[in-house]
């Protein structure tokens, strides 16, 4: 059983920032298993959980484990693991992965006075299950993808001279705001009418940002600063008024590399949903 949503803790002086509130949002699995099963299955949680946290961007080498000895574990629990994350202000826990052995189902048997019991249709075997469970902060989860995301490198503008490039650089299925889309110019109509039914066309699949202000090196540096991925410009040769072969095609700018490529506005979609898996 899996669910999202809020917490409440009684903390008496909030601190800490995120780590140490009243109010938080918090992500938790209740694994149910055999007695005999429980432990090995908290390691294969533990093992599971270090690789959802690489698959959003966060790499394993700012990843610790803390096995928590037998005097500081909570009373119910027989093992449990700290995931922990290397923040720029020190190592802070992420998630909590505990085996709660069968404590919590017999104290709810205890206390309502009816018995709690899987009954296995198979063996006609009679138990009470045994709870392994992952717990994490998904504020604090938030916190570590921003602070690995963001980045600042130095660049050189068109007109030659250095300048300070802020990018969070989120793996791209994450990133708020996967695609921004530009008319080169928001003064040509024929522009920004397919620049905006290139928006219309991304928008069903995914989230989508429209700038026509300013610079179009401008637009790239506001869309970096927030992550996005990919920008899509419109110009005259989607037009075909430069070269009537690259009509009907957009320029793709990948946020990382800043490298540009020229895509056709059919195979649009497709080329776009492939790097953001």
């Amino acid at each position: 059983m899996a669910q999202i949503g809020k917490a409440f803790r009684n903390e008496i002086n909030p601190r800490n920032f995120t780590f140490r509130s009243r109010e938080f949002e918090q992500m938790e699995i209740e694994f149910f298993c055999r007695g005999e099963d429980g432990l090995r299955l908290t390691d294969e949680w533990l093992e599971t959980r270090m690789k959802f946290y690489e698959s959003i961007g966060i790499p394993r080498d700012k990843l610790h484990v803390l096995d928590v000895p037998d005097g500081e574990r909570a009373h119910y629990s027989s093992k449990t693991y700290d995931i922990e994350y290397d923040f720029p202000f020190g190592i802070q826990e992420l998630e909590g992965v505990a085996y709660r052995t069968d404590y919590d189902l017999k104290k709810h048997g205890e206390a309502s006075g009816k018995p709690i019991e899987y009954f296995n249709e198979q063996t006609k075997e009679k138990l009470i299950p045994h709870v392994v469970e992952p717990s994490a902060g998904c504020d604090r989860t938030v916190l570590a993808l921003i602070c690995e995301a963001f980045d600042e490198e130095t660049v050189t503008n068109d007109k030659g001279k250095e300048e300070t490039r802020t990018v969070m650089r989120f793996d791209p299925k994450m990133a708020p705001i996967k695609c921004g889309v530009f008319p080169l110019l928001k003064n040509k109509p024929e522009l920004v009418a397919k620049a905006k039914e290139v928006k219309e066309l991304l928008l069903p699949f995914m989230n989508v940002f429209y700038d026509e202000a300013g610079a179009v090196g401008r637009r790239y540096r506001r869309q970096d600063e927030i992550g996005t991925p990919f920008c899509v410009t419109i110009d005259f040769e989607t037009l075909g008024e430069e070269d009537p072969e690259l009509k009907g095609t957009v320029t793709v700018r990948e946020r990382d590399s800043m490298n540009q490529e020229r895509v056709s506005i059919d195979d649009l979609t497709g080329y776009l949903l492939k790097k953001l898996v």
